[in-house]
């Protein structure tokens, strides 16, 4: 799978964030940014691959083995995704917790627990933001992250009165490292809206959600 085909997969599985990746200016730092979407959209997909929890939960357990490999600089030869996670890694001093937190969120989802914004959300929209800013900006993403996870999980409402919170907390990230945060601005617009595009760029424009 190359880098093209990688870019594909994510415009597939998860097409807000892919679509908000475009406004990236530097093409590694898109491609690391994309790298870390098809990592998230292979958990993703794990429950629609296995119907038993066990089954799921061992397919996660092998993730989580993959990362010894990856943050060692020492990806599992031929998957184009570890591959690729695997330079993101080391080209953007990334930290190896959220990638942990996330894998554990997802088996904790198998098995009938809550979702766990922070895991699934927060610590996914840090990572990008220091993939195309570096590191120190962290703080000023929860509360967007928290919104994309609120609007995920249909609460579509409670994201939209956050934006309140969110938008001040924003004012403070590099704009470098907006498109890895612009897909929080689409919560609530429809997949087939025309105007998604038009959002976006207003979004990243603006600096807020």
């Amino acid at each position: 799978m190359s880098e093209a085909s990688l870019d594909d997969q994510v415009r597939t599985a998860d097409p807000d964030r892919w679509l908000s990746s475009r406004f990236a200016g530097e093409a590694e730092a898109r491609a690391d940014l994309v790298a870390l979407y098809a990592f998230e959209a292979e958990l993703l997909a794990i429950p629609t691959r296995v119907t038993q929890p066990l089954l799921a939960e061992m397919r996660y357990a092998w993730w989580r083995e993959q990362m010894d490999g990856v943050f060692a600089g020492e990806p599992r030869r031929g998957h184009p995704v570890l591959e690729a996670l695997t330079t993101a890694v080391g080209r953007r001093g990334l930290e190896r917790d959220p990638f942990e937190a996330l894998i554990e969120a997802h088996i904790g989802r198998v098995h009938g627990e809550p979702h766990d914004l922070d895991a699934f959300y927060v610590g996914p929209m840090q990572a990008g933001v220091r993939v195309l800013a570096g590191a120190g900006h962290e703080a000023s993403v929860v509360e967007a992250g928290r919104i994309w996870g609120l609007a995920q999980t249909g609460r579509v409402e409670e994201a939209r009165a956050m934006r309140a919170v969110a938008n001040p907390a924003l004012r403070a990230l590099p704009a470098a490292a907006f498109p890895a945060v612009a897909h929080a601005a689409l919560i609530g617009v429809a997949a087939d809206d025309p105007t998604r595009a038009l959002r976006l760029t207003w979004a990243v424009a603006r600096g807020r959600v």
